[in-house]
C-alpha cells in the first residue's frame, strides 16, 4: 500500500524535525552568548589544540599585565580572551541550533500508556517508558503510538506530522514494505497491532534528539586529519616565535612575552581552529532541516565525497506511474476514434494510468464525460483475463495487454489488423508500455503509457557528472526498456532486472574500484545494499529491517532526496576547505603586517615589506591581535550557513577557494588591520 505522503520538493518541510530558526534567533544567541564562557574551561579547551594555545596565551599575558601593567599589555589580554570566547561562541551557536531543535522533538515525548498484550490475549496499561523489545501493543483511532515497531496485523491511517511535518496522513499496514511505524505518532482510523522494535531509550526520537544535540558527536575522520594538522601548524610556529627573540636582541630590538605570545596567536590558524567544530555541527543541522536523520558525522562527510549514485528508477528518475502519452489507431480506424473507445473503458478505472488515459482523451479530442444511462457495466481488471473495460448495451469495449485482447478479439470471431504487431514492438522498444484497445471483434488501436521521466532529473544528472559522480540507474524493467529510460533521463548507466543479490555485486564492484557508493531504499530486501553502501539512505515509510540498515533515515520518503544529501555532504566539505584556505592565506598577511613593523628600526631593510605602514611596532601588534579575534565573528554566518553550493568539478572549486578565499584571505586583513590601526591612532590609544 503506497502512502498518501508523496512530497515531491527537496525544500524543508514546514514543521516536524526540520523546523528551524532563524540564524540570530535571540534565544539562541543568548543560550550561545552563556555557553561561549562555560566553553573557557580548560578541560574542554584542551579538545581545540589551537584554541588552547590561545587561552594559555591569554592566561600568559594576563600574568604579564599584571605585574607589569600597560594598556598595551592589558589590551592584548582581552583581545586574547575575546578570541576564544568568539570561538566558542561560533560552536555554541551552532549546538544552540540543533538543542532548539531537540526541544520540539522533546514536546512529542509524553507519558503515553500503551496497552500491552500479555501471553493469554488479554491488554494491561504501561507505561511506554516501560515498553521492551518484542512487547506486542494495541493502538486504535486517536491512540498515540507508544514506541518504534512493526505492525503484525491490521491497517490504519497514521499521522506522521510530528515526525514530517506533512500534514497529509500515512496508510500502514501488517506486512509488506509499509509496516514500521514511529513511536509519538498518532492513529486516526482502524487499528493495529504493533510488535515493539526499539529497546528501552533507543527509540527513533531518542536517536534524533541525541544526533542534534551533538551531545555525542564525534569528530569525523576528516575533521580529525584537518585537527592534528593544524596542531602541527601550531608546534612548527612555536620555534619560528622563539627565534624572533635572539633576532631582535642581536639587531638590538627588544621582544617581550607578551609581544611574542601575540604574534604566535596571529600566526597559527585560529580563524579555522575557532570554526572547524561549528562547520561540521552546522552541517549536520543542514540535513536534519532537510528531514534527513545521519547516524553519524561521518556518514554526511561520506555524502561529500560519493563517486557513485545508485537511484530507483520509479519515484526517483520517475514519476512513479506510467501516464498515457499517445494513442496509435490500426486498420484504417481514427485517432479520435481510439481515443473515445479508449477513454469509455478507462472511465471506472482509478488507476493513475487509467485517469491518465481519460484525461489524454479529453485534452487531445476535447472528449468530456457523457452519460452512459443504466444499461452499462464495468468491467474490472483481473490477473487472469489482464484486461478491463465496459460494456454498453450491446457494444464490448476492453484495454490490455496486446497477447490478452488479441486473443479475446479471436475468440469473437474478428480479425487483427495487419499493422498491430509493428506498433506495440515500436511502444515496447522505446520502454513504454503498449495497452491494446478492441471494440467488438475489431482492434482499433495502441496506448502508449510511458514513465514519465521528472521535470529537471537530467539537468541534476549532468551537475553530479559535471562534480565527477556517476550515476546508475536500478530498475526491475527488461533492459530494452531500462534502456530506454536510461537515455531519456540522463544516467550515466543502469541495472535492469535488479535484484538484491545483482544490486550487492554492483555496489562491491564500484568499491573494489576504490569508489564510493550511495543508494536509497526502503524494502526488507534493500537492507543488505544499504548497509554495503558508504551512504544507505533508507525511507521513513520503508520497514524497520531498511532503516536499521542504512546510515541515514530520510523522513519524507523522497528517493531524489539523495541527490539533496550529497550536496549537503559536499557543501560541508567546501566550507570546511574554504574557510581553512581563508585561515591560512590570513597568517600570511598577518606575518606581512606585524614582522616589518617590529624590527624595521633595527632592521631598516624590511621596512620595503611595511606597505602597510603601520603607526608603531605595538599599535601593529594590536591591530592584528584585533583582526584576528574580529574576523571569527565575521565568519561565523558564512560557517552555519555554509559556502554556497556549486556543481563544479575539483579543479573549479580549487580555483575559487584560491581567487576567493586564498587572494581574499591575503588582501583583507592588510585593509582591516590598516583601518584598526588608523582607528587606534585616532583614538590616541597609540
Amino acid at each position: 500500500m503506497s502512502t498518501l505522503l508523496a512530497p515531491t520538493s527537496s525544500e524543508p518541510s514546514r514543521g516536524g524535525v526540520a523546523q528551524s530558526r532563524g540564524l540570530f534567533d535571540r534565544a539562541i544567541l543568548r543560550q550561545a552568548l552563556g555557553g561561549a564562557f562555560v566553553k573557557m574551561d580548560p578541560r574542554v579547551q584542551a579538545k581545540n589544540p589551537v584554541m588552547f594555545v590561545v587561552l594559555v596565551g591569554s592566561v600568559i599575558t594576563f600574568v604579564e599585565a599584571c605585574a607589569h601593567p600597560s594598556t598595551f599589555t592589558w589590551s592584548i589580554t582581552v583581545w586574547l580572551v575575546l578570541t576564544v570566547l568568539f570561538a566558542n561562541f561560533a560552536e555554541a551557536m551552532a549546538e544552540g541550533r540543533g538543542k532548539a531543535q531537540a526541544d520540539t522533538l522533546r514536546k512529542m515525548r509524553s507519558d503515553t500508556e500503551a496497552r500491552r498484550l500479555r501471553s493469554d490475549g488479554s491488554e494491561e496499561l504501561v507505561a511506554a517508558a516501560l515498553l521492551a523489545k518484542g512487547d506486542v501493543v494495541v493502538c486504535e483511532a486517536g491512540d498515540v503510538i507508544p514506541s518504534d515497531g512493526e505492525i503484525i496485523d491490521g491497517i490504519a491511517s497514521v499521522d506522521e506530522s510530528a515526525i514530517t511535518g506533512e500534514s497529509a496522513p500515512v496508510i500502514r499496514e501488517s506486512g509488506g514494505d509499509r509496516s514500521a511505524v514511529t513511536g509519538g505518532t498518532k492513529v486516526l482510523s482502524d487499528g493495529i497491532v504493533v510488535r515493539i522494535t526499539a529497546e528501552r531509550g533507543q527509540t527513533f526520537i531518542d536517536r534524533m534528539i541525541t544526533l542534534v544535540e551533538g551531545a555525542n558527536r564525534q569528530k569525523t575522520p576528516n575533521e580529525i586529519a584537518l585537527t592534528i594538522l593544524l596542531s602541527v601548524l601550531t608546534i612548527v610556529f612555536l620555534p619560528v616565535v622563539v627565534t624572533l627573540v635572539p633576532f631582535g636582541n642581536f639587531g638590538g630590538a627588544s621582544v617581550d612575552v607578551v609581544i611574542l605570545v601575540s604574534l604566535l596567536v596571529c600566526l597559527i590558524p585560529t580563524t579555522i581552529g575557532a570554526l572547524l567544530s561549528a562547520i561540521g555541527i552546522a552541517g549536520m543541522d543542514r540535513l536534519v532541516q532537510r528531514n534527513v536523520l545521519a547516524m553519524s558525522g561521518r556518514a554526511v562527510e561520506a555524502a561529500g565525497d560519493v563517486q557513485v549514485l545508485l537511484l530507483d528508477k520509479t519515484g526517483t528518475i520517475t514519476l512513479g506511474n506510467r501516464m498515457a502519452a499517445n494513442f496509435f489507431p490500426v486498420g484504417g480506424h481514427s485517432e479520435q476514434e481510439l481515443g473515445d473507445a479508449a477513454q469509455l473503458a478507462s472511465l471506472a478505472d482509478e488507476t493513475p494510468e487509467g485517469r491518465s488515459i481519460v484525461v489524454l482523451a479529453k485534452e487531445k479530442f476535447n472528449i468530456r464525460g457523457r452519460d452512459l444511462g443504466p444499461a452499462h457495466v464495468f468491467v474490472p481488471f483481473t490477473a487472469t483475463t489482464r484486461m478491463s473495460g465496459l460494456d454498453i448495451g450491446a457494444r464490448q469495449i476492453r484495454k490490455g495487454a496486446a497477447e490478452s485482447v488479441k486473443r479475446w478479439v479471436g475468440d469473437a470471431g474478428g480479425s487483427v489488423a495487419s499493422d498491430l504487431d509493428e506498433i506495440v514492438e515500436r511502444v515496447s522498444r522505446a520502454g513504454s508500455t503498449p495497452l491494446v484497445v478492441a471494440d467488438g471483434s475489431e482492434v482499433l488501436g495502441v496506448i502508449e503509457l510511458k514513465d514519465v521521466v521528472k521535470q529537471g532529473i537530467k539537468e541534476k544528472f549532468a551537475e553530479m557528472r559535471l562534480m565527477g559522480i556517476r550515476t546508475v540507474m536500478i530498475t526491475g524493467d527488461n533492459p530494452l526498456t531500462a534502456a530506454a529510460i536510461a537515455q531519456e533521463a540522463g544516467v550515466d548507466g543502469f541495472l535492469a532486472e535488479a535484484t538484491p543479490e545483482a544490486k550487492m555485486a554492483l555496489i562491491k564492484k564500484e568499491q573494489e574500484g576504490g569508489k564510493l557508493v550511495a543508494m536509497t531504499g526502503d524494502g526488507t530486501n534493500d537492507a543488505p545494499a544499504l548497509a554495503q553502501a558508504d551512504v544507505g539512505v533508507a525511507m521513513n515509510t520503508g520497514t524497520t529491517a531498511a532503516k536499521e540498515a542504512g546510515n541515514m533515515v530520510d523522513l519524507d520518503s523522497n528517493p531524489t532526496k539523495l541527490i539533496d544529501v550529497v550536496e549537503i555532504g559536499k557543501q560541508l566539505l567546501i566550507t570546511r576547505g574554504s574557510l581553512t584556505t581563508f585561515s591560512i592565506a590570513n597568517d600570511i598577511a598577518k606575518y606581512f603586517a606585524i614582522i616589518p613593523a617590529l624590527f624595521v628600526v633595527a632592521y631598516p631593510q624590511l621596512n620595503t615589506l611595511n606597505v602597510m605602514r603601520l603607526h608603531s611596532p605595538q599599535s601593529a601588534v594590536l591591530s592584528a591581535v584585533i583582526f584576528n579575534a574580529l574576523v571569527i565573528i565575521a565568519l561565523i554566518p558564512l560557517a552555519l550557513r555554509g559556502v554556497k553550493f556549486r556543481a563544479t568539478g575539483s579543479a573549479a572549486i580549487l580555483r575559487r577557494n584560491v581567487w576567493i578565499y586564498g587572494v581574499g584571505g591575503i588582501i583583507l586583513p592588510f585593509i582591516f588591520i590598516k583601518l584598526i590601526d588608523l582607528v587606534l591612532v585616532a583614538l590616541h590609544a597609540y
